[in-house]
């Protein structure tokens, strides 16, 4: 089956994966953190793509952005990876390709995603077993989501900054979305969504970005799927 293109929507968050090839480690030392986290921030920059919140794994990256017109995303993650490959080849005494091909991506319906994604990112520590809690792990973005340490790579996204009047407000409550494990419900639609090149959001916005993509935003129902889409309409 041919791959779908990625859909890219201008003013819309996406959640970006880009993973190392065969699983293989993309970050050997802090100095690669640190590397790729200054790449990052150039790059966002020149193509005016906004970071909201990053999880930099050993053998893969979580992005949650917002690029400010079609071709921006795209544009950051060429010039991201071009530069860090010929970093981290040189640095470490290797050749070849370092990512697993393209990166993968999804939009994300704001209003009911987007801070599920926020902890979806920023809980891969966790998850992985690598730390105990979000804010032990320090190539995230929970240390400024959360917890308020500098990261000028960091563009708040208009509904973290609802979350409180105050910044203490906004801590507080950005903190408190982090008790307790995310429901298998949540993972499995983002999962999906991101590595099948779905939309995340609900079906007014599917709807909404397929009539503006001109591309469909989830799959269809199989003939005779009695959960599908179209046989719930068609029960209506």
């Amino acid at each position: 089956m041919a791959r779908l293109p990625r859909l890219s929507f201008p003013g819309c968050a996406h959640h970006v994966i880009q993973r190392g090839n065969n699983r293989d480690d993309c970050f050997y030392d802090e100095a690669d953190y640190k590397a790729y986290l200054t790449f990052l921030k150039e790059s966002s920059t020149k193509y005016q793509v906004a970071i909201h919140a990053f999880v930099l794994m050993s053998n893969h990256v979580h992005l949650l952005v917002t690029p400010s017109d079609e071709q921006g995303l795209s544009r950051m993650m060429q010039a991201l990876g071009r530069k860090y490959v010929q970093y981290f080849n040189h640095t470490h005494g290797r050749t070849g390709t370092l990512w697993e091909g393209r990166y993968k991506s999804t939009l994300v319906d704001a209003a009911t995603y987007l801070l599920t994604v926020y902890r979806y990112i920023e809980l891969n520590p966790v998850r992985a077993k690598m730390v105990l809690h979000a804010s032990e792990y320090p190539w995230s973005s929970y240390q400024y989501n959360a917890l308020e340490k500098p990261i000028k790579l960091i563009t708040p996204h208009p509904l973290y900054l609802k979350l409180g009047k105050t910044s203490d407000e906004r801590l507080g409550a950005y903190r408190t979305l982090f008790r307790g494990r995310m429901a298998e419900q949540e993972l499995t639609a983002i999962r999906d969504a991101t590595n099948k090149a779905w939309v995340l959001g609900n079906p007014r916005f599917k709807a909404k970005m397929e009539a503006a993509t001109g591309r469909r935003a989830a799959p269809l129902g199989r003939g005779g799927d009695r959960k599908s889409t179209k046989y719930l309409e068609t029960t209506r």
